[in-house]
């Protein structure tokens, strides 16, 4: 994909983080997913590691290389015509240069990158090394005039046995991202919660991330807790497990 293309994805993905409060990324994994979501109407999408893995018989949790994920997400992203954010995981090793370089190659607009590093035992970055990846991911995409959208992620909550006592950890994490220079942030595994949401998105100024299920889930909820964006996780993928399951049911011998 040539860069003026690029970045003119990028900069509608930003557009459309102000145009829609929140907004709906759906959470595709491969060229027919990505283009039946498009066709459905959505003005962007994200692809989701834990989904692309699935569809590759690979493993989550940076059971694929970097190389093999931007290789399996080039067809997906060339196949639309909207703006693609990619989940990243924790980097695949890579320096944020290095990073930011191999998503614009390929024509990602946007990515998502956690704390978990998956490769190094699963440890959780400290809130100021993952805020100094952000960092180093913000200053490469403007050195390479791409306003790439930074979804800095962090799974504090999702590590915790009590998802409350951490909050106020998590809240100075997302202050620091959001510092940092990340667009948007997201905090995993409080989707469910009311109180941690309202929280957090009371504490950063940037839209705040949630995971949502596209069928046991409420858009006006999400809304009235002032989520700015929302994605599927593996959760849509899920769901289309189920019901493809229930459609060949009544042919299972």
């Amino acid at each position: 994909m040539d860069l003026r293309t690029t970045v003119e994805r990028a900069e509608r993905l930003k557009q459309l983080h102000a145009e829609h409060k929140p907004l709906v990324l759906p959470t595709v994994w491969d060229v027919w997913s990505a283009r039946t979501v498009a066709d459905a109407g959505f003005p962007a999408l994200t692809i989701g590691s834990h989904p692309l893995a699935d569809s590759r018989g690979a493993d989550d949790h940076e059971g694929q290389t970097f190389e093999e994920v931007l290789a399996a997400v080039r067809p997906i992203i060339a196949a639309v015509d909207v703006p693609v954010s990619v989940d990243l995981e924790a980097g695949y090793g890579q320096d944020p240069a290095d990073l930011i370089a191999g998503l614009i190659e390929i024509g990602g607009a946007g990515l998502n990158v956690e704390d978990t590093v998956h490769s190094e035992d699963g440890r959780v970055r400290s809130t100021q090394e993952h805020a100094s990846y952000i960092a180093g991911l913000r200053a490469a995409s403007d050195d390479a005039g791409v306003p790439v959208w930074v979804n800095g992620r962090t799974d504090l909550f999702l590590h915790a046995k009590d998802a409350s006592s951490v909050l106020d950890e998590a809240i100075t994490r997302l202050r620091a991202l959001e510092q940092a220079g990340a667009d948007s942030v997201y905090p995993v595994n409080i989707q469910d919660d009311d109180d941690l949401l309202m929280a957090v998105t009371g504490a950063v100024a940037i839209p705040v991330n949630s995971t949502a299920h596209p069928a046991k889930h409420d858009l006006e909820r999400f809304r009235r807790l002032g989520v700015g964006r929302i994605t599927y996780g593996p959760l849509l993928q899920f769901a289309m497990a189920d019901a493809m399951k229930g459609t060949l049911g009544p042919w299972a011998p």
